[in-house]
């Protein structure tokens, strides 16, 4: 498993293994991979309630890239969430690979996106622990039904397409912004995921380093025939992508 100074304990990483290892039903491919219907994000505030997204109906289909573009506190990284799973809706439904999100608790949810879904998110989230193999390795790991040896050569294999072949043993603080986010490219990518989920992937770059990983990110969905769900305040960027969703004050414009 992982070295000893991981922070997650073999009992841990036994309880979520089992968890990931939950089965089911992939769509077909002529069905929408994420389909919305009257979604609805409240919150409570020191005024009382805050209405974050609003009536919202949206379906991706397999295979397509969409950007969710909007102002800073429009709603965009939410609706993300809550297409992802990471969040409960207030309302409506969300249905994910076949699956009404509504209806699966927490762990199932976690269990639905477990080698199904990837992220890539604006401040890497790479556990600082862990060097860049063990990094790209955990979620086979945690998924199960790999060997340790098995997991390590996918691993390495993501690494060497993302040009840091000669970087695996590197911890993030040892390596740039860019190449902490190739990292988290090659982590979202090792499970061979139907969706990859990207919020803001350039926000902590420089113009140069973040035009590189987008290119290196386009490229690599192509590859692996992902459906890209793309978050950006950036147009040109959004441009790239098959649809442009735009979110303003909580509702589709």
């Amino acid at each position: 498993m992982m070295a000893p100074n991981a922070a997650v304990s073999a009992a841990a990483r036994g309880a979520m293994a089992r968890t990931f290892n939950l089965r089911f039903t992939m769509p077909n491919r002529t069905d929408p991979v994420i389909e919305v219907r009257g979604l609805c994000k409240k919150v409570k505030d020191a005024t009382g309630e805050l209405t974050i997204l609003d009536d919202i109906d949206l379906a991706i289909v397999a295979g397509s890239s969409v950007a969710i573009v909007g102002a800073s506190g429009s709603g965009k990284s939410t609706l993300l969430g809550l297409l992802a799973g990471l969040d409960s809706a207030s309302a409506g439904s969300v249905r994910l690979l076949g699956r009404e999100l509504g209806e699966l608790d927490e762990d199932g949810r976690a269990a639905l996106r477990s080698g199904a879904v990837g992220f890539v998110f604006q401040s890497f989230q790479l556990m600082p622990h862990l060097t860049a193999l063990e990094n790209v390795s955990l979620p086979l790991e945690l998924q199960g039904g790999i060997g340790t040896r098995e997991a390590a050569a996918r691993a390495r294999e993501l690494l060497e397409e993302v040009g840091l072949g000669k970087r695996t043993g590197h911890y993030p603080k040892l390596l740039s912004g860019g190449e902490q986010q190739r990292v988290a490219l090659a982590r979202a990518f090792v499970t061979r995921p139907a969706i990859l989920f990207a919020d803001e992937p350039t926000g902590s770059l420089d113009a140069a380093t973040g035009h590189a990983v987008i290119d290196l990110m386009f490229e690599m969905n192509r590859a692996h025939g992902a459906t890209l769900v793309l978050v950006t305040h950036d147009i040109e960027l959004a441009r790239r992508c098959d649809t442009t969703v735009t979110i303003e004050a909580g509702r589709l414009a």
